[in-house]
């Protein structure tokens, strides 16, 4: 049984749009990537996994527990960072951590000192003393600090330097090879890219594309420049499987294609000329995420399997 599923969630805010039969499947133990910019439904669909909202139809499931009915239950199962987190600004960060590690029933203070440690985190500042980097470290040490099930992150590298953004994305390798799932909401498309195992991307509350990275890149047009020795015609490679346009540059000798999908049939047509290089410009999470977005419809936009 995948550890998050939704059948059919759909929650609005009066006429305001949250998101629509929302249809996922989350995998015990990957790291899965939802994805889209402000306003899109990730937040809404994380508040309703944590059972902080209460759909208008359909379910949503953590465990197999109820998220709404099992509330209580789904949250021992859970390390959740919300996108605002904001606690009591008077308490230090080791006071705020002692007492979220309190109440669930006390954690591994040398494993939490390890996670400040490991993020650079001064634990006896005040919350109101910290940068909203340090903030937001605050907040992943408290996700994190009870090696959780599942882990829900909100836009959690928000604040972060690079430096910081790569300790966390250790920190989240490191619990999926432990077993453990995590659920990562971003509009940075390049984080996804490099952490995930699946991604979804959300468009309008509506999911438009769910698979893995790989796949993903797939439906993509790639941009490959060839140059060679001599001249070589566009028409050589026009019906190859995935052109769909050749432009010849300079003398001829250089060619550019954009080809869709697959390259492997490019390359092998390529490999009959004389050549002297091969540039291919391959496609980014932020380019398929654009593409998504440039539609006039979420309907324009093929599903995929999850």
């Amino acid at each position: 049984m995948p550890i998050i599923l939704t059948e059919n969630l759909t929650k609005f805010y009066g006429r305001q749009r949250g998101i629509e039969g929302l249809d996922l499947e989350v995998q015990e133990g990957e790291v899965f990537g939802f994805l889209g910019p402000n306003g899109a439904g990730k937040t809404t669909t994380i508040r309703l996994l944590m059972g902080l909202l209460r759909p208008d139809s359909g379910t949503a499931a953590v465990g197999g527990l109820n998220c709404w009915r099992d509330a209580v239950e789904v949250k021992k199962l859970i390390g959740y960072l919300p996108s605002d987190f904001s606690l009591d600004p008077n308490l230090t960060g080791g006071e705020i951590i002692a007492y979220l590690g309190h109440l669930r029933g006390g954690v591994d203070r040398s494993y939490v000192a390890d996670l400040a440690g490991r993020l650079d985190l001064e634990l006896g500042r005040k919350f109101r003393q910290y940068s909203h980097g340090n903030r937001q470290k605050v907040g992943i040490v408290q996700a994190f600090m009870h090696r959780p099930r599942l882990l829900i992150l909100d836009e959690p590298t928000t604040g972060l330097d690079p430096l910081m953004q790569q300790v966390f994305a250790n920190m989240v390798h490191e619990a999926r090879n432990e077993g453990h799932t995590v659920f990562l909401s971003s509009h940075v498309l390049s984080e996804a890219e490099r952490l995930c195992d699946r991604v979804g991307i959300i468009r309008d509350g509506r999911l438009v594309q769910v698979g893995t990275v790989e796949a993903l890149r797939d439906i993509k047009r790639f941009q490959i420049d060839l140059t060679f020795a001599r001249p070589v015609r566009p028409d050589e490679f026009m019906g190859i499987a995935g052109v769909e346009r050749v432009d010849a540059q300079v003398d001829g000798t250089a060619l550019r294609l954009i080809v869709q999908g697959d390259v492997d049939a490019v390359m092998k047509a390529a490999a009959a000329y004389p050549i002297r290089s091969i540039v291919s410009h391959e496609p980014s999470l932020e380019d398929i995420f654009l593409r998504y977005y440039q539609e006039d419809s979420p309907s324009s936009a093929s599903p995929g399997g999850t």
